[in-house]
């Protein structure tokens, strides 16, 4: 009995070791706003992009609109595509969509292979697209746009208009707080706030990955400057946005990488930080790589 009372200190030591740990690892992170972000900051950790398209190809009567193209795209990154038109990036990143089907290539989110055959598949992974036109219903309010095809109905099978409108306000004041207009028809509100309406639809079903189509094409400047800290709120909660524009200075203002596509090729990457207005307009006219970009298949070779 003697020796098991000597020896119980230590046992006791041993006994608070893996409680010590355990504290360790019970640590939290800060809650997130977005409900699809939750897997962001694990797969930031450990380096993993969040969306990645490999060795894509798509062909539309024997030409090939897209030709072995390679992007991906990280937590809160805003990744800008650019490109003349007909260079591939729309046709890209419709297959992402589900608008088109691949020829070629996967596709993986958070490192697991998936299939997307239509849009639904993708807005079962959590991508959301916003085209140019926000494919919104005009003669209807904001609450009606958001849950449009996806009606919030009472217990009696009745539309809940007051629910549908309880959970627009919440989205739509982070998003856009001063937004008032919630019993107008879109067609009334301005091109920022009808947006605003586009980008709320998208996040609210958990988008992850949110492809915007020239977000601010016919808008002014206020309106552009409104659409822009929309996406820097958006980057800043973990959603990963793939952005469209022929505009190199919204893509310079807001993307932290450029992606440049010619003949349905990727030219180049690079950081935004790291070339010029002039290199990037070299790279989309004549497929021009810079020293600061990261060349790709459609890079122009140079003569030896």
């Amino acid at each position: 009995m003697a020796k098991s009372s000597k020896k119980s200190p230590a046992k006791k030591a041993a006994a608070r070791k893996p409680q010590a740990s355990a504290a360790v690892i019970e640590t939290h992170e800060s809650p997130v706003v977005v409900k699809g972000a939750e897997p962001h900051a694990a797969t930031k950790a450990n380096g993993t992009p969040l969306v990645e398209m490999r060795d894509i190809s798509i062909a539309f009567g024997g030409i090939k609109a897209v030709d072995h193209a390679s992007i991906d795209l990280y937590p809160g990154e805003v990744v800008g595509l650019l490109g003349h038109n007909g260079a591939g990036k729309s046709t890209l990143i419709k297959v992402l969509s589900g608008a088109y089907k691949r020829d070629q290539g996967q596709i993986l989110v958070n490192g697991q292979e998936i299939t997307i055959n239509n849009p639904r598949d993708a807005k079962a992974q959590g991508i959301e697209t916003i085209y140019q036109t926000l494919a919104l219903a005009d003669n209807v309010d904001a609450a009606a746009n958001l849950y449009l095809g996806r009606e919030l109905k009472t217990k009696l099978g009745t539309l809940d208009d007051v629910a549908m409108e309880a959970e627009t306000r919440k989205v739509m004041r982070r998003l856009n707080p001063n937004f008032r207009r919630f019993k107008e028809p879109v067609m009334k509100l301005s091109g920022g706030q009808r947006q605003s309406v586009a980008i709320a639809r998208a996040i609210h079903f958990n988008a992850r990955i949110l492809i915007m189509d020239e977000p601010t094409a016919a808008l002014g400047p206020q309106e552009t400057a409104q659409v822009g800290e929309l996406i820097k709120q958006l980057k800043a909660e973990g959603i990963g946005i793939f952005l469209i524009s022929h505009d190199l200075h919204d893509v310079f203002d807001l993307a932290d990488r450029i992606v440049v596509m010619k003949n349905g090729k990727v030219v180049g990457t690079a950081r935004s930080s790291d070339v010029t207005h002039d290199e990037v307009l070299g790279m989309i006219i004549a497929g021009k790589c810079p020293k600061g970009a990261i060349p790709g298949p459609g890079a122009m070779k140079e003569a030896a």
